[in-house]
């Protein structure tokens, strides 16, 4: 993997460009670190304040769902993590994981001008090829969220990739041919961010958030309808996409009946949109 070694992050101009963010002043960059994920969780377990960002040139053991891990050489893509401590129940954290999916596609297309498509609950994809994987980690009692912590990663400056992922793999540079500033994609998504987590977090506005997130992935992402899929669970199963529910939950309509789909990856099988 090649990438672009003239694409470093200014912390002083990063926070002037966050200034109307909670995000501001509490930026911290690693040139390699193990994972941004797990050192946000520690440091959330330590006291650190909401607002806190965390990200990195490198990931020496990038996390992805599950078992999964993220690829993360130097200097190629967009390794962050994001400490939240939100006023909202833990049944609620699906919600802010479907934002940060609308989030990263908004702040891609306001560098880029290229639209992405969204894969529940917050894979983002070029045809069928993944470009940016988003884990979110939380501590939470019955009733509340100790702390949350959204990872994002981004593939930006990657021309290529090993031969067992180019075909499920993709980046920004590979897209468009061109190189894009992580400086401005990561400014443009915290400021997404922020914008999302203010209204579902607001409780007079948390319910108009809700419904706006389920139409803007309705509009949004391929997968959400008419997508052949299988959804790998413990007693993996395949259907039709339906929608989602009130919750943001998938809705899968199989041979036996409507099934909702709690966690668990969704991969296409064939595509019967329109049949």
């Amino acid at each position: 993997m090649q990438f672009d070694p003239e694409d470093p992050f200014n912390i002083a101009e990063l926070d002037r460009g966050l200034i109307e963010t909670p995000f501001a002043g509490k930026l911290h960059f690693f040139p390699s670190i193990h994972s941004t994920n797990t050192y946000a969780m520690q440091q959330a377990e330590a006291g650190a304040p909401e607002g806190t960002v965390y990200f990195a040139d490198e990931q020496t053991a990038g996390r992805g769902r599950g078992a999964h891990k993220w690829s993360s050489p130097p200097g190629s893509g967009l390794y962050v993590s994001i400490l939240l401590r939100p006023g909202i129940p833990p049944a609620d954290v699906l919600w802010l994981s479907l934002a940060a999916g609308l989030a990263v596609r908004d702040a891609v297309m306001q560098v880029t001008s290229l639209a992405c498509d969204l894969r529940w609950p917050n894979d983002l994809l070029f045809g069928p090829r993944k470009f940016c994987g988003i884990l979110t980690e939380l501590n939470a009692e019955v009733t509340r969220i100790r702390h949350l912590v959204i990872g994002i990663g981004i593939n930006v400056h990657q021309r290529q990739f090993p031969s067992e992922l180019s075909q499920i793999a993709t980046s920004l540079q590979i897209e468009t041919g061109r190189a894009w500033p992580r400086q401005d994609l990561l400014t443009a998504l915290l400021q997404s961010l922020h914008r999302e987590v203010i209204t579902l977090t607001d409780f007079t506005q948390s319910e108009a958030a809700k419904q706006s997130i389920l139409c803007r992935l309705e509009k949004a992402s391929s997968w959400v309808r008419g997508k052949q899929v299988r959804v790998e669970e413990t007693d993996g199963f395949e259907g039709v996409t339906e929608g989602l529910d009130t919750r943001g939950f998938l809705q899968v309509r199989t041979p036996h009946g409507l099934r909702t789909v709690f966690s668990g990856g969704v991969r296409e099988t064939r595509n019967v949109r329109g049949k």
